[in-house]
């Protein structure tokens, strides 16, 4: 049985931290803030595959009053996403995510992101979309105040 999940995710900007996103530092004079690395694209994937296996969020999984995820890389809790998915007997079928920003441009980053995204998951790149978009200089995105991520991921029933 295909079962299929979507994810959301949103960072404001802030001074003094680096720019990840789908686990691709990137040269930027802001980062985004969080607890983690903050990358917005791989939180909205991992919310996207948990959704579709009811497996609850990333907030659920990897609570930001817990020290152990502080300034964790998001490919690691990835990772740990899929770990759940296979124990759960579900396999990826694709990815396929949008990034939301005004600025910096991220095509030249793209296949690495994909690259990061697939080995995380144990799936091939081919699996994997990512794509960018503006908000067309409207609300905080478009001010370069912020960031966000949608994700739709599409996941199968494996035989046990």
């Amino acid at each position: 049985m295909d079962r299929i999940g979507q994810g959301f995710d949103v960072h404001r900007f802030a001074a003094d931290r680096a720019l990840v996103l789908g686990g691709v530092t990137i040269p930027s004079e802001k980062g985004l803030l969080g607890h983690s690395d903050a990358d917005v694209l791989v939180h909205a994937i991992a919310d996207a595959l948990l959704g579709a296996a009811a497996l609850g969020d990333i907030g659920h999984h990897f609570p930001d009053t817990d020290i152990r995820f502080k300034g964790i890389s998001s490919l690691v809790l990835l990772e740990h996403v899929a770990g759940l998915l296979a124990g759960e007997h579900y396999a990826i079928v694709n990815v396929d995510a949008t990034l939301v920003m005004e600025r910096p441009k991220i095509a030249p980053h793209v296949a690495a992101m994909r690259g990061n995204i697939a080995r995380a998951l144990h799936v091939d790149a081919g699996q994997i979309s990512v794509k960018a978009t503006t908000n067309e200089g409207l609300g905080f995105i478009g001010s370069g105040e912020g960031a966000a991520a949608h994700a739709i991921a599409m996941i199968s029933t494996l035989a046990p």
